[in-house]
């Protein structure tokens, strides 16, 4: 029994034990990729998808790219977190003022739920005149109805990940601005109303070998005692490719742009063939996922090369046992 996790018990978590003779602290399902890469007839691949816990089961934003290569976000549901029926339609959302660009393309959602409300924030492509993305922001009630709000920060901007509770009293955000010629770092921004963004922090650089090309936040922080533990995918450019593996760290919970503790080796790279060989080859990309205040159990849901959905799992006090024993931050 953990107490480490600060939130609700989720005693229907998907999980998965550790395999016999495994020894690594974050494990695969053995049954993935757990979402094929074709969830309906006129899809090319789902994948980086977001899932929550809802009603008796769960709920996703899923990343949805069609044969004709346009990338969608739709609504999914499932009742052991597996098993999904993804909605053929893609979702389309309701401007909450005239003047929010229509949505076009958008990718990569995470959802964190606040209080009673989801939030869904992804990369939202064409926006505001661009041929670029920012971050766009939504939010639902019954995963029925989709209200987009204002885009989030200007371009370019990527990997939106909210905080799912408010810090110092406003909504906060992690994301990763970027150009073309300076790494991707994560920042931290925070909103009294989800429409003017500001206090914007530094909180991480890439800094290990794993992930010197550029970093972006993954899932929905979790909340523990120990701080906020914040799983992000890393990029190392090799000689042939670039390749994605995610690794993780813990923020201060006051102060979430301090890195506590940041774990130097990866937690998951694509080493699996399902990993390794897809419409992009040699990524492991988390966006969202569960987690069980009583047993410390967390189930991560990540994209693997580009075209379908894994799963892997960990426990709370043996990950962050390994996060500190293997901290950078001495």
């Amino acid at each position: 029994m953990s107490k480490t996790i600060i939130g609700d018990a989720l005693p229907n978590i998907p999980w998965k034990a550790r395999p016999e003779g495994c020894t690594d602290v974050v494990w695969r399902d053995p049954e993935n990729p757990i979402i094929g890469r074709f969830p309906f007839p006129a899809a090319n691949s789902v994948f980086n998808s977001a899932v929550v816990p809802f009603k008796d089961g769960f709920a996703g934003v899923f990343r949805v790219d069609l044969k004709t290569r346009k990338q969608e976000l739709h609504v999914g549901f499932s009742k052991d977190g597996i098993n999904w029926d993804i909605s053929e339609k893609r979702i389309e959302f309701i401007k909450t003022k005239d003047e929010i660009d229509d949505f076009s393309v958008g990718y990569d959602p995470r959802v964190t739920k606040i209080g009673d409300r989801y939030y869904v924030a992804w990369c939202n492509m064409f926006a505001v005149g661009s041929n670029t993305c920012t971050i766009g922001l939504a939010y639902t009630d019954d995963f029925e109805n989709f209200y987009q709000l204002e885009n989030c920060f200007l371009p370019y901007n990527r990997n939106g990940t909210m905080f799912p509770e408010k810090i110092n009293g406003n909504f906060a955000m992690l994301s990763r601005p970027f150009n073309d010629s300076e790494p991707g770092c994560i920042f931290y921004s925070e909103s009294p109303d989800l429409n003017f963004w500001g206090n914007h922090r530094h909180v991480m650089s890439p800094s290990t070998y794993w992930d010197w090309l550029k970093i972006g936040a993954g899932p929905t922080p979790i909340k523990t005692t120990e701080g906020w533990l914040l799983f992000y995918h890393g990029v190392q450019k090799t000689c042939s490719d670039a390749c994605y593996s995610f690794g993780a760290v813990i923020l201060d919970l006051e102060k979430p742009w301090i890195v506590k503790h940041h774990c130097e080796p990866y937690l998951i790279a694509p080493t699996e063939l399902y990993e390794q060989v897809g419409d992009v080859s040699m990524v492991c990309f988390p966006c969202a996922t569960l987690q069980d205040a009583e047993t410390g159990r967390i189930s991560i849901y990540y994209g693997a090369a580009d075209t379908v959905v894994a799963m892997a799992y960990t426990q709370v006090d043996e990950l962050i046992k390994y996060i500190k024993d293997n901290d950078m931050i001495k």
